[in-house]
């Protein structure tokens, strides 16, 4: 009995799916925002400004992209305020000189030209550079800041010098304070011509002081960062003190009771995502730590979900500090200045170098500059391209910003680009945008009233 019952059930629930497939309604126009866990207010200046810019018959749907988890290290206590990576100085060494650098005697090399590139995780003092000596050579080592083209700090060994008991020369150096973040790059040259001795940057033992210095290796197969830098490499050393090591004592101290006030607020912050959620039905969670560096691969989990739960034509990304100006955007879109497929509607950024430091610093991408890309406030794109980010999230590798993620990925499919400055990329504001970003609630709240006044958003005295 229970076998021709199933046979009977199964054609009415395929029916019965099916139906529900096709009441679902079509969206011309879904916007995906993406916007930070502790963003409620940004969020809820949103819901109740330029969203309502339409009647709700015509109102696209609007989704805030979320991270499901939030980082576990309180900020004090990350590596940088980017990503959630702790800190992870455990018993640092004060008030002594520390050699860097320490192993066997190094291979001779055919480099003239050798570097290594670290940064500085506590600060701390360089007091002596230092080179692999004995070898009859006209031998400098110099550090550089990441990018820069002048040194910070030189010294000189001339064929004379006298060989350390461990093979290195030092000479003092100019002391100055190296920040937490610095990025460095250490680099020797003979001026001879003759190669280098070299130890590989495996090979050496790096004396962290308690973990206030990482050595930044490429990654194997790679060349260097810089490539005027010459190939990765290590042929001396230098030596360094722990800057202010009662601070940082103090810092570490306190780590636990820091942590344990972190983890409460965690808990609250969950507690009213999801009462927000709840209330307004308009937030996707996806399966990332909710941190800057996270951003790329949340905006590919968005659209896996968005290509499976909705059908629509376009898509329109924003970030949750931005003012759209929908009325402008649907206009485009209905008269047909904007078609599908392989379509990429934007304000597109060309040549743009790499940047190697700071909260841009890519170590991924090798090349010198990016392929096109869209600015951050505002792009659109037509199904087919979701779908094929959507298919391929798994495979796609994820660099240093979505912005810049998103043109190395569509560099893959060639989309057609639609050129169009009125996708504002810095804070400012025109009557014939379609979005600008880098506002405040309270800015955003008062770009509203004023095209609620006149229908111009910024401002009704230039009406």
């Amino acid at each position: 009995m229970r076998r021709p019952l199933l046979l009977l059930l199964c054609p009415c629930l395929l029916g019965l799916l099916l139906q529900l497939w096709l009441r679902s309604p079509h969206h011309p126009l879904v916007i995906g925002v993406l916007s930070a866990r502790q963003h409620r207010a940004l969020r809820d200046t949103i819901r109740g400004t330029w969203l309502q810019a339409l009647p709700p018959a015509r109102r696209p749907l609007l989704r805030f992209i979320v991270g499901s988890e939030a980082c576990s290290v309180p900020p004090e206590d990350r590596e940088d305020p980017y990503s959630c990576r702790l800190l992870n100085i455990t018993s640092p060494v004060l008030q002594r000189e520390i050699e860097a650098f320490t192993g066997p005697e190094p291979a001779r090399s055919r480099h003239p030209q050798l570097s290594v590139t670290f940064r500085v995780l506590h600060p701390l003092v360089i007091t002596r550079l230092g080179a692999w000596c004995g070898m009859g050579r006209n031998v400098s080592a110099r550090l550089f800041q990441a990018e820069q083209e002048d040194p910070l700090l030189v010294a000189r060994f001339a064929p004379g010098s006298l060989a350390a008991p461990a093979g290195l020369c030092y000479k003092p150096v100019e002391r100055f304070v190296l920040p937490e973040g610095f990025l460095g790059t250490l680099r020797w040259d003979s001026h001879d011509g003759g190669g280098l001795p070299m130890w590989g940057v495996q090979r050496v033992a790096l004396n962290d002081g308690g973990g206030v210095l990482r050595v930044t290796a490429a990654p194997e197969g790679l060349l260097p960062y810089d490539f005027s830098q010459g190939p990765e490499g290590i042929a001396g050393g230098f030596t360094y003190t722990v800057h202010e090591g009662e601070l940082l004592l103090q810092r570490l101290s306190s780590r636990p009771q820091r942590q344990a006030r972190h983890r409460a607020a965690l808990l609250e912050e969950e507690a009213a995502l999801q009462a927000e959620s709840r209330a307004h039905h308009d937030m996707v969670f996806v399966d990332v730590v909710d941190t800057y560096r996270s951003v790329p691969r949340k905006l590919l989990l968005f659209y896996r979900w968005l290509e499976a739960a909705v059908t629509f034509t376009f898509l329109l990304k924003t970030d949750d500090d931005c003012f759209i100006h929908l009325d402008n955007v649907l206009r485009a879109l209905e008269d047909g200045s904007v078609q599908g497929p392989n379509a990429w509607w934007g304000n597109f950024r060309l040549n743009w170098a790499v940047e190697r430091t700071g909260k841009w610093q890519e170590l991924e991408y090798m090349s010198p500059a990016y392929p096109a890309f869209a600015c951050g406030s505002g792009y659109v794109l037509s199904r087919d391209i979701v779908q094929w980010l959507a298919a391929n999230a798994d495979r796609l590798q994820t660099y240093q910003g979505e912005d810049v993620s998103m043109g190395i990925w569509m560099a893959a499919i060639g989309p057609r680009r639609y050129q169009d400055d009125a996708w504002l990329c810095e804070k400012s504001c025109d009557r014939a945008m379609l979005s600008a970003p880098q506002f405040s609630e309270e800015e955003l709240a008062e770009l509203w009233r004023e095209k609620q006044r006149c229908g111009d958003p910024c401002g009704c005295a230039n009406t």
